[in-house]
């Protein structure tokens, strides 16, 4: 490979590492501070996918569309988390639940098509690299849209309602005992997770021109990948340390993903390779504590 192809490599993973911080964003929130397994991502980031090109397509606003894409994803976290609250169902099979019935709701929202281009309409990427001329434009903006999701996102868990969210993640009754609705907070909190999911597929949709109705099995590994690697590898000292290791952590999985594909792995072991890296993530913990053991 040469150096020209090995640098465009690495820069198209850092551009697809940029959109996939903010879809870990909204896995961290759910998994990580409300504690909460929620698989509604395989679904929420098609329907913001979808919800976006049908904006483009029409001629919409490409910065409208993302906003519809968080406000979509934002109506499917909504769903799973009233199925939790209200009807009894465990958070696991609420989000099953949603993620399968959410296949077709996709497809409606792209009018029956299982997928749709807009190589031809406007998006924040077309606009953006008008504005700033450069082979790196993309880079620029993806990087300038996390900083501002995670600023957003850092001072909203330090507000009042975003300090509710985070207890009712670490302590569910001992919440509920200071008077604060419990449920409510899940439903907050499931719906802004999906929210910032939907908003990745919107802006993914939007980098990649085509959104299609499968392109999100598997995406809820992929968050977690990027917030377990982020977290064991970047640390978790302080809450706006955490946010920006699970960034990181989505940009590394995005860079060891393209360099198994230039060790001569087929495009079809992405899935397979995802887990594995899953799997290492999860067993660093285990691992450390062997070691740590025989060394003492």
């Amino acid at each position: 490979m040469t150096l020209d192809a090995f640098i465009g490599n690495v820069q198209g993973s850092a551009e697809l590492g940029l959109i996939y911080a903010i879809l870990a964003l909204g896995v961290f929130l759910s998994f990580r501070t409300l504690n909460t397994p929620d698989l509604t991502v395989d679904g929420s980031i098609v329907t913001g996918m979808a919800a976006s090109v049908m904006v483009c397509s029409t001629g919409g606003n490409p910065w409208l569309a993302l906003f519809v894409a968080f406000f979509a994803g934002c109506l499917a976290g909504s769903v799973t988390a009233l199925l939790n609250t209200k009807l009894g169902i465990q958070p696991l099979l609420a989000g099953i639940l949603v993620m399968l019935g959410s296949y077709s709701v996709n497809l409606r929202i792209m009018g029956g098509k299982s997928n749709v281009a807009i190589i031809k309409s406007d998006t924040v990427y077309k606009s953006f690299e008008k504005l700033v001329p450069s082979e790196y434009s993309a880079l620029i903006l993806g990087f300038l849209i996390l900083a501002l999701v995670t600023a957003a996102f850092y001072y909203f868990l330090r507000t009042r309602l975003g300090f509710a969210l985070r207890a009712t993640g670490d302590n569910d009754e001992m919440v509920r005992a200071a008077g604060i609705d419990s449920d409510k907070m899940r439903l907050v909190g499931l719906a802004l997770s999906n929210g910032l999911v939907g908003f990745a597929g919107g802006l993914l949709a939007q980098f990649q021109s085509v959104a299609d109705a499968g392109m999100g099995v598997g995406m809820v590994v992929i968050g977690l990948a990027s917030v377990i690697i982020g977290e064991a590898v970047f640390g978790t000292k302080s809450l706006l340390r955490r946010l920006i290791a699970v960034s990181l952590g989505a940009i590394l999985y995005r860079m060891v993903i393209a360099f198994a594909f230039n060790l001569g792995m087929p495009s079809t072991d992405l899935k397979l390779v995802s887990a594995v890296i899953v799997t290492i993530a999860l067993s660093t913990g285990m691992i450390r504590k062997k070691g740590g053991g025989k060394n003492a």
